[in-house]
């Protein structure tokens, strides 16, 4: 996996663009590494104030409300994910032959001589769930490791620290990967590609062409999603080492080469002898929490990566009973009144939220938020014939009670005006009236939570508590 990088970082004039999670802790290691650091950054309110007043008092330069132009002398930027790369300061780098690194590629620049390989991880929507399931069964194995990058640990911390690993589960992100030019995985997989962030990225074949850098150099497996050929045409473009193979995950029987689904049990066609004609039985449907099928598909994934690091068939099994989903991920709250009540907040787009409702067979579908620029045709008509009825809430509803018109007329909606902190109350108990015993009444907005609330989780939160709320007033 190659060692520390021989750089003299002393004196080296290094700036990093944006404060936050990636950008403080960045411009902390590479002051401490003697490089002369200026923090730039657009903002300049009172957070940005007293965060650089932190980073001044360690001797760091730090340069609000500018962040379109390169300091002089510098010699290297180190960037926060979330910056475009359309940005001016890019723009006067790319003139300057100045290169430019995010927080990724920083860390793996600096990983010492004898560092853990890393099992990457990306795709549109399953990338936390299948890196938790990864870490699971390698620690299920009796391998010393952690989950860590775009899960909300930063890959610096853990690769400057003291503490020793046997390999990593990486959740890396579009916007890292296209700030990580030199990043090499030992196994990394794609789990599907769907329209998000276009925004950011400028177009579908850029977003496309970022996620499918995680497969440059791979050394023994590039994992894909068989129903997903895009994910298959972006390990076909790789440039990967000698003997590595292109390894298939499918919720069908699996072909050689392949993980997938017969009979209930998760079968292993890729890592075992005579693939053309051997299965090994990995684990069952049932040992998968919770067993949705696109959850399976992140613990065939999961399993994958595992297995091309040499993990026995006996740790996957183990390691996905040991696996806990994080809230908000199609987390039952409650039934009430023979009614299924589940929180899938995390569902921010329209891949994340077609999974969600293939789930269940009949349900009252509360939608709505940010669009992120989003069209919901696709989704609603794949989706129509489950719908018993909807609940729109949130600033871009219209686009999704418009979709709803096109493809499913005779669906009754309910469109609720409001972004009080009462709307979430008001929604559950509109989806309880149009609700019938045996139905599913299913928080997956597709869209982003930021007009109504601060984060995705925040919705879930106020959707479990309406339905604790009526649950509690039933009983």
């Amino acid at each position: 996996m190659g060692g520390r990088e021989v750089t003299d970082w002393q004196g080296k004039r290094v700036t990093v663009a944006g404060l936050g999670v990636s950008g403080i802790p960045a411009a902390k290691v590479l002051h401490g590494l003697g490089a002369s650091v200026t923090v730039v950054n657009d903002g300049a309110d009172e957070r940005a104030r007293a965060q650089a007043a932190d980073l001044e008092a360690l001797g760091i330069t730090v340069r609000l409300g500018d962040g379109a132009s390169l300091p002089e002398g510098t010699e290297l930027i180190v960037t926060t994910p979330g910056w475009k790369p359309g940005k001016p300061l890019f723009a006067a780098a790319a003139e300057a032959g100045v290169p430019v690194w995010g927080d990724v590629e920083l860390a793996w620049r600096l990983r010492g001589p004898e560092a853990a390989p890393w099992l990457a991880v990306t795709g549109t929507n399953g990338k936390t769930t299948t890196v938790q399931m990864l870490a699971s069964i390698l620690k299920a194995a009796g391998l010393r490791t952690a989950a860590v990058g775009n899960i909300g640990v930063s890959l610096l911390d853990v690769v400057l620290g003291d503490e020793e690993y046997d390999v990593l589960a990486v959740e890396l992100s579009s916007y890292q990967l296209h700030w990580s030019p030199s990043l090499r995985a030992h196994s990394a997989a794609v789990l599907n590609l769907a329209p998000d962030h276009l925004d950011w990225h400028g177009s579908m074949e850029a977003y496309a062409a970022d996620k499918g850098r995680v497969y440059e150099g791979n050394q023994v497996a590039c994992v894909y999603n068989v129903a997903d050929k895009a994910t298959e045409d972006l390990v076909r473009q790789a440039d990967v080492e000698e003997g590595c193979r292109a390894v298939g995950f499918t919720l069908g029987t699996p072909g050689p080469s392949q993980l997938g689904v017969v009979d209930g049990i998760l079968v292993d066609r890729a890592f075992v002898e005579n693939r053309q004609k051997n299965a090994q039985e990995l684990a069952e449907i049932s040992d998968v929490d919770p067993p949705a099928p696109h959850n399976i598909a992140n613990a065939l994934a999961a399993a994958a990566l595992a297995r091309a690091f040499g993990v026995p068939a006996a740790a996957v099994r183990d390691g996905l009973r040991a696996f806990t989903p994080d809230a908000h991920r199609i987390a039952h709250v409650a039934d009430v009144d023979g009614v299924a009540y589940i929180d899938d907040s995390k569902a921010t787009n329209t891949h994340a939220a077609q999974a969600s409702l293939a789930a269940y067979e009949s349900i009252v579908w509360i939608a709505g938020g940010l669009a992120k620029g989003a069209t919901f045709d696709e989704l609603v008509a794949s989706s129509a014939k489950r719908l018993r009825g909807v609940v729109l809430i949130g600033a871009d509803r219209a686009l999704i009670r418009e979709a709803l018109e096109r493809h499913a007329p005779e669906v009754p909606v309910a469109d609720l005006d409001r972004n009080d902190t009462g709307a979430m109350s008001a929604a559950v108990r509109e989806a309880r009236t149009l609700a019938r015993a045996g139905d599913t009444v299913l928080l997956a907005p597709a869209c982003a939570s930021m007009d109504m609330f601060v984060n995705y989780n925040k919705r879930g939160d106020a959707f479990a508590e309406a339905v604790r709320e009526l649950a509690a007033a039933d009983g």
